[in-house]
């Protein structure tokens, strides 16, 4: 640069918001070279896009601390101020916020470019009307031009941070300070974008576009934003007045309230300012200042001697400490340049600075910025490290700056993490930019340069996601710019704007997504404004929808396509529910009533076509009297209705009534009168929802349940308790013991059962049908377990419940004879075989009496099989018990036998063989022994205890005992005397075990296979009166083909 003539100087000077930056890149552009030097990184990229645009990146060289981008033959250079390269000649030179000069830490710089820096024709000064006395006093030449402010500047007042207007800027001076504001604004209002000067540039562009194109409302900043960002403030809010300046907490002066207030109200629009959080209110004077721009003017700026003496160190030390001859300047403080040199000549860095290149160089590198701010001993470390590489290798060792850098090359982490990452690498990318510092100096400037924008990325990235509600934001700026894409629906409903999601629609309701903070009012305001019109479209459509599209759940909702539009309530009548339409505020008017006309036309045709055949009953023409009676009342009860709820009405009706009724498709079956075509899923469904309508509402126990179970097309299956015993009967269902049978299933059932029973097996021709039994019984058969799905105890259950009774008796298997060759081997056998039949008789009448008392429900039966119990009681008092001797010869015997049969000697616990049984079921009330029937005397169960356990309601059984009957002299097997059946006086208090309840908890065969689980005979009880059946073990039952019954055969053969 050279000297210039005094017209060639011009001092541009005003406040904020006078376009004094635009006059001079306009002035630059209108020479044919130019530089101008800027105050900060981020401005200086602006002003360099700026030029860009206008004539093209071949012609613009941007040359930053941290980056340099210059061309083969820039003629424009867009610089900071103290990377500007003083040794290029160029026509006009411009210095922006002159002001600055007042820094204690880079005043000096801006004071050596005011005083030195020159363009060949024209040169700038930029900044605050408080410098006009100083320029003045050091440039007497200058001329100096004074620019008005475009717009007013006025005072707002004190207002909560929750309640500043739009388009505001919270000024703070701490980044504990602007983290909390952004964070409050954030759950407020939506979010607010973050600028402070910590941040690396690229950052804090991209958080001041994301204000600028309107994705947030506020900006949080610290006094980084007073410096040349041109942004769209309409006020600006004051947080503290006080900040730290690097050395102390003090009060901001007028001229730095006035520079930081300054930005709002751009060019010509009016700006306000005013406070907020603690800061208190601006009093009279100073805001008086503010708005009339009238402040002290700057009296002494910060200089340091540019022209130094690099002959050693020493000479360099003291032509840093001379002080300025010209008024208005001050030697600036001991910079951090300066304390680095001061590290370093003390160690061996000093020592190796001899030469006055080599110090040139020391002073070179103490120049690289601490933009960690760490301790100076650390950053004189770095410093030292650089140097002694440079002056023994030429270069900085590669492998050590690629460890340093690899260590910043890491974008996980949060917003601190990730700035301190970014100061490490803007020094290794100053270094860099050094010319000749490192051997590959292009690779290192692009790596720095590409970890810098990722780490940037990343925290724009983490500070939005944590101060911005970008929903929030998004559905603003879609209200501001009608010209914006429309929603996104997807198929789940999801309503997403420029790929973020708003919220879901369901039906004709918004759900706007869940988030944390935010204006809730504005936002879901918002939110409705944008998907009213799909609303709007979706009633159109359901309007016109045809009824394959409506559907009515077990939940009592109507679904069209799959979601919610309405939901079913209790109406007058049982078939007559209403609808409510689900719809937020966004669906009125016109539209409303269309779609709740079209969705009650649809109700009244779902009603008259799956239940048409059950309201045909309501009130037939031909019909009079009880049937029409009966008739209403399965209207009543949905098509269904159990056959003892009208029997007496239902005896009356002849042949002809009957015939009629059938016409009107209903059934007379043997538990039921029902309308088989209303048992299908669709009407009992339908039936379920309008029940549970009128009595407990939808969300009961088994309304959701059972039709699944209808559709399915199970016969049968295990009831719950908590599900009401009327809801089993409205899906089609009997409850019969522990499980609901279908009722056309269970009459089916008692088609099979009918004949069997009406069978006289003795005077039958041919072959007998599968089930029959003698005295008017049957026997459970496959086809009936297979039509019931089902078998073992629950079939008994249901069998049960409808009133039949079960006679077990064990079957017979053939003896096993040997013949023997001694006489007392036959003596031992025979005394053996009686004490064994004994016991075994005993046994047998033990497990007749348990199977009775298992299987009789309402009333104690006799013990089923006379023959059986007559041989029980032979036994028992004809025979003495038995005490079995086992001598030494037989115990030789057994051991010489089990020898040859090279088999094991028998366990003491040998399990018994569990015995089979014959099951016999007749109907309640029907005993196979009477002479009507053609069989042996036996008293049956009636039939009204079945009915109990059908309709769920618990019996007590009173306590009975067991008498041995009365029995004449001998051994009861001669004579005319027949034997006395044993007889049951009193009944036992509570319900017997093991016998089956209403809910179908009970367990009717708990007993069976002589297994204990019920109440045994062979225990001694106080009830018993005369028989107490001895209590000797019961022996073992062996397998016939085993060895072990070979040889108990040997021992014990039986007479011919």
């Amino acid at each position: 640069m050279t000297p210039a003539s005094a017209s060639s100087l011009k001092a541009i000077l005003g406040p904020t918001n006078t376009g004094k930056t635009f006059f001079a890149i306009e002035r630059m552009l209108a020479h044919r070279s130019g530089m101008i030097g800027l105050p900060l990184r981020l401005l200086a990229r602006e002003v360099y896009h700026k030029v860009v645009d206008r004539i093209g990146a071949q012609h613009v060289a941007l040359v930053t601390g941290e980056e340099r981008i210059v061309p083969a033959k820039p003629r424009y250079w867009v610089c900071t101020v103290e990377a500007m390269p003083l040794d290029v000649p160029v026509e006009c030179v411009a210095i922006d916020e002159i002001q600055v000069a007042t820094d204690f830490d880079r005043g000096h710089v801006f004071t050596n470019r005011l005083l030195h820096a020159r363009g060949i024709s024209e040169t700038l000064l930029l900044g605050a009307a408080t410098m006009t006395p100083l320029i003045r006093a050091l440039l007497p030449d200058a001329e100096i031009i004074q620019r008005p402010r475009f717009s007013e500047l006025l005072y707002a007042g004190s207002k909560k941070i929750s309640r500043q207007p739009k388009r505001s800027a919270i000024v703070a001076f701490s980044a504990t300070q602007v983290y909390a504001i952004a964070e409050l604004i954030r759950r407020e209002r939506g979010g607010a974008a973050v600028v402070m000067g910590a941040l690396s540039p690229r950052t804090r562009n991209a958080q001041v576009d994301l204000y600028q194109n309107g994705d947030v409302d506020f900006l949080v900043a610290t006094d980084a934003i007073g410096m040349g960002l041109n942004l769209d403030v309409h006020h600006v809010a004051f947080a503290d007045d006080h900040k730290f300046d690097g050395h102390q907490t003090r009060q901001l002066t007028p001229a730095e309230f006035g520079q930081i207030a300054g930005r709002a109200g751009r060019h010509m629009h009016n700006g306000t300012f005013g406070v907020t959080g603690h800061a208190p209110d601006f009093d009279e004077e100073l805001v008086k200042r503010l708005e009339t721009h009238d402040f002290e003017p700057i009296r002494v700026i910060q200089w340091r001697n540019a022209e130094l003496d690099f002959a050693s160190i020493e000479d360099l030390r003291h032509s840093l400490d001379q002080t300025p001859t010209l008024r208005g300047l001050t030697r600036v403080p001991i910079a951090t340049d300066q304390h680095a040199l001061e590290f370093v000549a003390r160690n061996e860095a000093g020592a190796a600075a001899k030469s006055e290149a080599a110090v040139r160089l020391l002073w070179e590198c103490c120049g690289i910025p601490d933009y960690r701010d760490i301790s100076p001993a650390q950053h004189g470390e770095i410093i030292t490290r650089i140097y002694l590489d440079l002056t023994r290798h030429r270069h900085v060792d590669a492998d050590w700056i690629a460890e340093q850098v690899r260590f910043c090359d890491n974008v996980t982490g949060d917003i601190d993490t990730l700035s301190n990452r970014i100061k490490q690498i803007r020094t290794w990318t100053f270094v860099a930019n050094r010319k000749n510092w490192l051997e590959d100096p292009a690779y290192w400037r692009e790596k720095t340069r590409d970890i810098e924008d990722r780490l940037s990325d990343a925290l724009h990235e983490r500070l939005t996601q944590r101060f911005v509600d970008r929903r929030t934001s998004v559905l603003m700026r879609h209200l501001r710019d009608k010209h914006m894409v429309s929603p996104e629906i997807n198929d789940r409903g999801e309503v997403s704007l420029e790929g973020h999601l708003i919220g879901s629609i369901e039906g004709f309701r918004f759900t706007l997504a869940r988030s944390e903070g935010g204006d809730a009012k504005g936002v879901a305001a918002a939110a409705a404004q944008v998907v009213a019109p799909e609303i709007a479209k979706r009633a159109e459509r359901v309007a016109g929808a045809p009824n394959e599209e409506l559907v009515l759940a077990t939940d009592g909702y109507v679904r069209w396509r799959g979601q919610v539009i309405a939901n079913l309530v209790e109406g007058e009548q049982l078939f007559t529910p209403r609808l409510i339409i689900l719809a937020d505020e966004s669906l009125t008017g016109p539209d409303l009533e269309r779609v709740q006309d079209r969705l009650n036309l649809w109700l009244r045709h779902l009603v008259n076509t799956q239940l048409e055949s059950v309201l045909s009953l309501e009130a037939p023409a031909d019909l009079e009297g009880a049937a029409r009676g009966v008739a209403y009342r399965l209207y009543e009860n949905l098509g269904i209705l159990p056959r003892s709820a009208v029997a007496e009405e239902v005896k009356g009706l002849d042949q002809d009534v009957r015939g009629k009724l059938r016409k009107l498709g209903v059934k007379f079956g043997a538990f039921h009168i029902y309308v088989p075509q209303s048992l299908k899923p669709a009407p009992r469904e339908l039936a379920l929802i309008l029940y549970a309508l009128k009595h407990g509402g939808v969300r009961q126990p088994g309304v959701a349940e059972l039709p699944q179970i209808v559709l399915s097309g199970r016969t049968s299956f295990l009831i719950d308790p908590e599900v009401n015993v009327k809801l089993y009967e409205l899906a089609g269902f009997k409850v019969a013991g522990r499980r609901a049978v279908r009722v056309d299933i269970l009459e089916r059932l008692a088609d099979i059962i009918r004949p069997l029973i009406a069978l006289n097996p003795v005077t039958h021709q041919g072959e007998l049908p599968p089930g029959a039994a003698e005295g008017n019984g049957f026997r459970v058969t496959v086809e009936m377990t297979s039509l019931l799905g089902t078998a073992g105890e629950d079939f008994a259950s249901i069998l049960n419940s409808l009133g039949y009774r079960v006679r077990r008796t064990p079957k017979v298997t053939a003896p096993v004879v040997v013949e023997t060759a001694t006489t007392t081997e036959t003596t031992t056998s025979e005394t053996t075989e009686t004490t064994e039949a004994t016991e075994g008789v005993e046994a047998v009448a033990t497990e007749t009496i348990d199977t009775t008392e298992t299987t009789t429900d309402a009333v104690v039966a006799d013990v089923a099989d006379a023959e059986v119990n007559a041989a029980a009681a032979d036994a028992v008092e004809g025979v003495a018990p038995a005490t079995q001797v086992v001598t030494e010869t037989e115990v030789v015997a057994v051991e010489t036998a089990t020898a040859d049969l090279g088999a094991p000697a028998p366990a003491e616990d040998t399990k018994p063989a569990e015995p089979e049984f014959d099951e016999v079921w007749f109907p309640a009330g029907r005993r196979p022994d009477n002479p009507r029937h053609g069989g042996a005397r036996n008293r049956g169960p009636r039939a009204d205890g079945a009915e109990a356990t059908a309709e769920g309601e618990k019996s007590e059984r009173p306590q009975r005992n067991f008498r041995r009957p009365e029995r004449p002299e001998g051994d009861g097997k001669g004579g005319d005397a027949k034997p006395n059946r044993p007889r049951f006086e009193g009944r036992r208090d509570g319900q017997r075990q093991g016998a089956g309840n209403s809910n179908g908890g009970g367990k009717p065969f708990e007993n069976k296979g002589g297994k204990p689980g019920g109440k045994r005979f062979d225990k001694p009880r106080e009830e018993w009166k005369e028989h107490r059946p001895r209590e000797d073990r019961k022996p073992a039952v062996l397998d016939p083909n085993s060895p072990w019954a070979a040889l108990a055969a040997l021992r014990n053969p039986k007479s011919e």
